[in-house]
Protein backbone atom coordinates (compact mmCIF):
# COMPACT_ATOMS: atom_id res chain seq x y z
CA UNK A 1 0.00 0.00 0.00
CA UNK A 2 1.36 3.42 -0.98
CA UNK A 3 1.82 5.73 2.00
CA UNK A 4 1.36 9.48 2.27
CA UNK A 5 1.92 12.33 4.71
CA UNK A 6 0.34 15.76 5.18
CA UNK A 7 1.93 19.04 6.23
CA UNK A 8 0.43 22.32 7.46
CA UNK A 9 2.50 25.49 7.86
CA UNK A 10 0.26 27.83 9.87
CA UNK A 11 0.97 31.52 9.32
CA UNK A 12 -0.70 34.66 10.55
CA UNK A 13 -2.53 35.22 7.24
CA UNK A 14 -2.73 31.84 5.51
CA UNK A 15 -2.15 28.17 6.21
CA UNK A 16 0.02 26.50 3.57
CA UNK A 17 -0.81 22.82 3.16
CA UNK A 18 0.98 20.01 1.37
CA UNK A 19 0.19 16.41 0.41
CA UNK A 20 3.29 14.22 -0.04
CA UNK A 21 4.41 10.68 -0.62
CA UNK A 22 6.61 9.37 2.20
CA UNK A 23 9.52 9.51 -0.27
CA UNK A 24 9.24 13.31 -0.39
CA UNK A 25 7.34 13.92 -3.61
CA UNK A 26 4.97 16.88 -3.33
CA UNK A 27 1.72 15.76 -4.95
CA UNK A 28 -0.42 18.78 -4.14
CA UNK A 29 -0.20 22.09 -2.30
CA UNK A 30 -2.81 24.66 -1.47
CA UNK A 31 -3.69 27.42 1.00
CA UNK A 32 -6.58 28.37 3.25
CA UNK A 33 -7.12 31.61 5.22
CA UNK A 34 -6.01 31.63 8.85
CA UNK A 35 -9.14 32.45 10.86
CA UNK A 36 -7.82 34.16 13.98
CA UNK A 37 -11.21 35.20 15.39
CA UNK A 38 -12.15 34.07 18.90
CA UNK A 39 -8.58 33.35 19.90
CA UNK A 40 -7.85 31.21 16.84
CA UNK A 41 -10.30 28.50 17.88
CA UNK A 42 -11.23 27.66 14.27
CA UNK A 43 -7.73 27.17 12.88
CA UNK A 44 -7.19 23.49 13.65
CA UNK A 45 -10.71 22.44 12.63
CA UNK A 46 -10.29 24.39 9.36
CA UNK A 47 -7.00 22.57 8.69
CA UNK A 48 -8.54 19.18 9.45
CA UNK A 49 -11.55 19.86 7.21
CA UNK A 50 -9.37 21.03 4.33
CA UNK A 51 -7.07 18.02 4.63
CA UNK A 52 -10.04 15.67 4.69
CA UNK A 53 -11.39 17.22 1.48
CA UNK A 54 -7.99 16.89 -0.20
CA UNK A 55 -7.73 13.19 0.70
CA UNK A 56 -11.16 12.65 -0.86
CA UNK A 57 -10.05 14.44 -4.04
CA UNK A 58 -7.08 12.09 -4.31
CA UNK A 59 -9.12 9.00 -3.36
CA UNK A 60 -6.84 8.39 -0.38
CA UNK A 61 -8.10 7.05 2.96
CA UNK A 62 -6.67 7.94 6.35
CA UNK A 63 -5.33 4.38 6.61
CA UNK A 64 -2.89 5.30 3.85
CA UNK A 65 -1.65 8.42 5.67
CA UNK A 66 1.26 8.08 8.11
CA UNK A 67 0.39 11.31 9.91
CA UNK A 68 0.33 15.10 9.91
CA UNK A 69 3.12 17.60 10.61
CA UNK A 70 2.21 21.12 11.72
CA UNK A 71 4.40 24.21 11.91
CA UNK A 72 3.36 27.20 14.04
CA UNK A 73 4.78 30.72 14.51
CA UNK A 74 5.84 30.41 18.12
CA UNK A 75 7.81 28.32 20.61
CA UNK A 76 6.82 24.64 20.81
CA UNK A 77 7.95 22.10 23.41
CA UNK A 78 8.92 18.56 22.42
CA UNK A 79 5.54 17.21 23.54
CA UNK A 80 3.66 19.51 21.13
CA UNK A 81 2.71 22.17 23.67
CA UNK A 82 2.64 25.64 22.14
CA UNK A 83 3.84 28.42 24.46
CA UNK A 84 1.71 31.24 23.06
CA UNK A 85 1.43 32.15 19.37
CA UNK A 86 0.60 35.84 19.47
CA UNK A 87 -0.01 36.02 15.70
CA UNK A 88 -2.67 33.31 15.95
CA UNK A 89 -4.29 34.40 19.19
CA UNK A 90 -3.27 31.13 20.89
CA UNK A 91 -2.30 30.76 24.51
CA UNK A 92 -0.60 27.69 25.99
CA UNK A 93 -2.05 24.33 24.91
CA UNK A 94 -1.00 21.00 23.41
CA UNK A 95 -1.61 21.28 19.66
CA UNK A 96 -0.56 17.68 18.99
CA UNK A 97 -3.16 16.25 21.34
CA UNK A 98 -5.87 18.63 20.14
CA UNK A 99 -5.33 17.97 16.43
CA UNK A 100 -5.08 14.22 16.94
CA UNK A 101 -8.51 14.31 18.62
CA UNK A 102 -9.94 16.24 15.66
CA UNK A 103 -8.31 14.32 12.80
CA UNK A 104 -7.54 10.91 14.26
CA UNK A 105 -3.98 10.57 12.93
CA UNK A 106 -0.51 10.86 14.55
CA UNK A 107 0.66 14.48 14.74
CA UNK A 108 4.01 16.24 15.16
CA UNK A 109 4.07 19.97 15.89
CA UNK A 110 7.10 22.27 15.72
CA UNK A 111 8.14 25.88 15.40
CA UNK A 112 7.76 27.06 11.80
CA UNK A 113 11.43 28.05 11.43
CA UNK A 114 12.59 24.65 12.69
CA UNK A 115 10.15 23.00 10.29
CA UNK A 116 11.57 25.02 7.40
CA UNK A 117 15.07 23.92 8.40
CA UNK A 118 13.96 20.30 8.44
CA UNK A 119 12.41 20.76 4.99
CA UNK A 120 15.60 22.21 3.53
CA UNK A 121 17.59 19.33 5.02
CA UNK A 122 15.17 16.74 3.59
CA UNK A 123 14.59 17.98 0.05
CA UNK A 124 16.20 21.42 -0.27
CA UNK A 125 19.53 23.23 -0.07
CA UNK A 126 20.69 21.09 2.84
CA UNK A 127 19.89 17.74 1.22
CA UNK A 128 22.62 15.20 1.94
CA UNK A 129 23.40 16.63 5.38
CA UNK A 130 22.04 15.53 8.76
CA UNK A 131 23.10 18.51 10.90
CA UNK A 132 22.33 22.00 9.61
CA UNK A 133 21.41 25.45 10.84
CA UNK A 134 18.84 27.24 8.70
CA UNK A 135 19.10 31.02 8.76
CA UNK A 136 16.09 32.91 7.41
CA UNK A 137 16.80 36.52 6.48
CA UNK A 138 13.41 38.10 5.90
CA UNK A 139 11.54 40.89 7.66
CA UNK A 140 13.15 39.42 10.76
CA UNK A 141 15.86 36.81 11.27
CA UNK A 142 14.70 33.29 12.03
CA UNK A 143 16.66 30.15 12.66
CA UNK A 144 16.18 26.42 12.84
CA UNK A 145 18.65 23.88 14.17
CA UNK A 146 18.69 20.27 13.00
CA UNK A 147 21.12 17.88 14.70
CA UNK A 148 21.38 14.30 13.43
CA UNK A 149 18.10 14.73 11.56
CA UNK A 150 16.15 15.98 14.59
CA UNK A 151 14.86 19.46 15.40
CA UNK A 152 16.49 21.10 18.41
CA UNK A 153 13.62 22.91 20.08
CA UNK A 154 15.04 23.39 23.60
CA UNK A 155 13.39 23.43 27.03
CA UNK A 156 11.13 26.37 26.18
CA UNK A 157 10.74 25.81 22.45
CA UNK A 158 13.10 28.69 21.75
CA UNK A 159 15.97 26.70 20.21
CA UNK A 160 17.15 28.37 17.02
CA UNK A 161 16.09 31.95 17.86
CA UNK A 162 19.39 33.19 16.48
CA UNK A 163 17.87 36.51 15.39
CA UNK A 164 17.97 37.60 19.01
CA UNK A 165 21.63 37.02 19.71
CA UNK A 166 22.98 40.35 20.98
CA UNK A 167 25.60 41.65 18.55
CA UNK A 168 25.83 45.30 19.70
CA UNK A 169 25.39 46.29 23.32
CA UNK A 170 25.67 49.98 22.40
CA UNK A 171 22.46 49.91 20.30
CA UNK A 172 19.86 52.45 21.43
CA UNK A 173 16.91 51.32 19.30
CA UNK A 174 14.70 48.48 20.51
CA UNK A 175 14.20 45.21 18.64
CA UNK A 176 10.72 43.76 18.21
CA UNK A 177 11.54 41.26 20.98
CA UNK A 178 12.04 44.11 23.47
CA UNK A 179 15.84 43.83 23.72
CA UNK A 180 18.44 46.00 22.01
CA UNK A 181 21.28 45.15 19.66
CA UNK A 182 19.81 41.90 18.27
CA UNK A 183 21.20 40.29 15.12
CA UNK A 184 17.78 40.83 13.53
CA UNK A 185 18.24 44.60 13.77
CA UNK A 186 21.21 44.47 11.38
CA UNK A 187 20.94 41.45 9.08
CA UNK A 188 17.22 41.16 8.26
CA UNK A 189 15.82 42.92 5.20
CA UNK A 190 14.65 45.76 7.41
CA UNK A 191 17.99 45.69 9.21
CA UNK A 192 19.92 46.16 5.96
CA UNK A 193 17.71 49.15 5.10
CA UNK A 194 18.28 50.55 8.58
CA UNK A 195 22.08 50.20 8.36
CA UNK A 196 21.99 51.82 4.93
CA UNK A 197 20.15 54.90 6.19
CA UNK A 198 22.64 55.25 9.03
CA UNK A 199 25.62 55.00 6.67
CA UNK A 200 24.10 57.41 4.14
CA UNK A 201 23.65 59.94 6.95
CA UNK A 202 27.16 59.40 8.33
CA UNK A 203 29.05 59.96 5.08
CA UNK A 204 28.88 62.13 1.98
CA UNK A 205 30.24 59.38 -0.30
CA UNK A 206 28.62 59.22 -3.71
CA UNK A 207 26.22 56.31 -4.14
CA UNK A 208 23.31 55.49 -6.42
CA UNK A 209 21.45 54.54 -3.23
CA UNK A 210 21.08 58.28 -2.52
CA UNK A 211 18.85 58.61 -5.59
CA UNK A 212 16.23 56.20 -4.21
CA UNK A 213 13.23 57.45 -2.25
CA UNK A 214 13.27 54.33 -0.09
CA UNK A 215 16.10 51.81 -0.01
CA UNK A 216 15.49 48.07 0.28
CA UNK A 217 17.93 45.24 0.97
CA UNK A 218 17.57 44.19 -2.67
CA UNK A 219 18.58 47.69 -3.80
CA UNK A 220 21.73 47.48 -1.67
CA UNK A 221 22.86 44.08 -2.95
CA UNK A 222 22.01 44.99 -6.55
CA UNK A 223 24.06 48.18 -6.27
CA UNK A 224 26.95 46.24 -4.71
CA UNK A 225 26.93 43.80 -7.64
CA UNK A 226 27.28 46.84 -9.94
CA UNK A 227 30.31 48.04 -7.98
CA UNK A 228 28.73 50.83 -5.92
CA UNK A 229 31.37 51.54 -3.26
CA UNK A 230 29.01 52.42 -0.40
CA UNK A 231 26.75 49.44 -1.15
CA UNK A 232 29.83 47.18 -1.08
CA UNK A 233 30.71 48.60 2.36
CA UNK A 234 27.20 47.77 3.60
CA UNK A 235 27.42 44.21 2.24
CA UNK A 236 30.78 43.79 4.00
CA UNK A 237 29.32 45.10 7.26
CA UNK A 238 26.33 42.77 6.91
CA UNK A 239 28.64 39.84 6.22
CA UNK A 240 30.84 40.60 9.21
CA UNK A 241 27.94 40.89 11.67
CA UNK A 242 26.25 37.72 10.42
CA UNK A 243 29.46 35.74 9.92
CA UNK A 244 30.67 36.52 13.42
CA UNK A 245 27.30 35.58 14.96
CA UNK A 246 27.19 32.28 13.04
CA UNK A 247 30.72 31.50 14.21
CA UNK A 248 29.34 31.61 17.77
CA UNK A 249 26.40 29.42 16.77
CA UNK A 250 28.79 26.88 15.22
CA UNK A 251 30.75 26.65 18.47
CA UNK A 252 27.56 25.53 20.22
CA UNK A 253 25.99 23.08 17.75
CA UNK A 254 28.74 22.33 15.18
CA UNK A 255 26.57 21.95 12.02
CA UNK A 256 27.78 20.47 8.75
CA UNK A 257 26.25 23.41 6.90
CA UNK A 258 24.45 26.72 7.26
CA UNK A 259 21.54 27.03 4.84
CA UNK A 260 20.63 30.66 4.16
CA UNK A 261 17.06 31.44 3.10
CA UNK A 262 14.50 34.26 3.20
CA UNK A 263 14.13 37.22 0.86
CA UNK A 264 17.64 38.60 1.46
CA UNK A 265 19.17 35.28 0.37
CA UNK A 266 18.04 36.01 -3.20
CA UNK A 267 21.15 38.19 -3.40
CA UNK A 268 22.97 34.88 -3.92
CA UNK A 269 26.73 34.38 -3.89
CA UNK A 270 27.64 37.97 -2.96
CA UNK A 271 25.82 37.43 0.35
CA UNK A 272 27.15 33.91 0.97
CA UNK A 273 30.72 34.91 0.14
CA UNK A 274 30.68 37.88 2.53
CA UNK A 275 29.28 35.81 5.41
CA UNK A 276 31.74 32.93 4.84
CA UNK A 277 34.65 35.40 4.63
CA UNK A 278 33.95 36.79 8.10
CA UNK A 279 32.90 33.47 9.61
CA UNK A 280 36.29 31.78 9.34
CA UNK A 281 38.42 34.21 11.39
CA UNK A 282 36.07 34.00 14.37
CA UNK A 283 35.05 30.33 14.49
CA UNK A 284 36.61 27.52 16.51
CA UNK A 285 39.14 25.72 14.29
CA UNK A 286 37.22 22.41 14.17
CA UNK A 287 34.21 24.19 12.62
CA UNK A 288 36.16 26.18 10.04
CA UNK A 289 35.10 24.13 7.00
CA UNK A 290 31.36 24.37 7.61
CA UNK A 291 29.53 24.84 4.30
CA UNK A 292 27.40 27.87 3.43
CA UNK A 293 24.51 27.00 1.13
CA UNK A 294 21.45 28.75 -0.29
CA UNK A 295 17.98 27.47 0.54
CA UNK A 296 16.07 26.18 -2.50
CA UNK A 297 12.50 25.45 -1.36
CA UNK A 298 11.34 29.04 -0.82
CA UNK A 299 7.92 29.31 0.80
CA UNK A 300 7.42 25.54 0.51
CA UNK A 301 10.19 24.74 3.01
CA UNK A 302 7.72 24.73 5.90
CA UNK A 303 5.33 22.17 4.43
CA UNK A 304 8.24 19.92 3.42
CA UNK A 305 9.57 20.12 6.98
CA UNK A 306 6.16 19.35 8.46
CA UNK A 307 5.97 16.22 6.29
CA UNK A 308 9.45 15.09 7.30
CA UNK A 309 8.81 15.81 10.98
CA UNK A 310 6.02 13.25 11.21
CA UNK A 311 8.13 10.70 9.36
CA UNK A 312 10.97 11.05 11.87
CA UNK A 313 8.80 11.44 14.98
Amino acid sequence: MKKYVLGADIGGTTVKLGFFTVEGELLDKWEIPTRKEDGGTYILTDVAESMGQKLEEHNVTKDEVVGVGIGVPGPVKDDGTVLRCVNLGWGVFNVEEEFQKIFGLPVKVGNDANMAALGEMWQGGGKGYQSIVMVTLGTGVGGGIIINGKMLSGANGAGGEIGHICVDEEETETCGCGNKGCLEQYTSATGVARITQRMLSATDKASKLRDLETVTAKDVFDAAKEGDALALEIVEKHGKILGKALASVACVCDPEAFVIGGGVSRAGSILIDAVAKYYKPYVFHACRETKFLLATLGNDAGIYGCAEAILTK
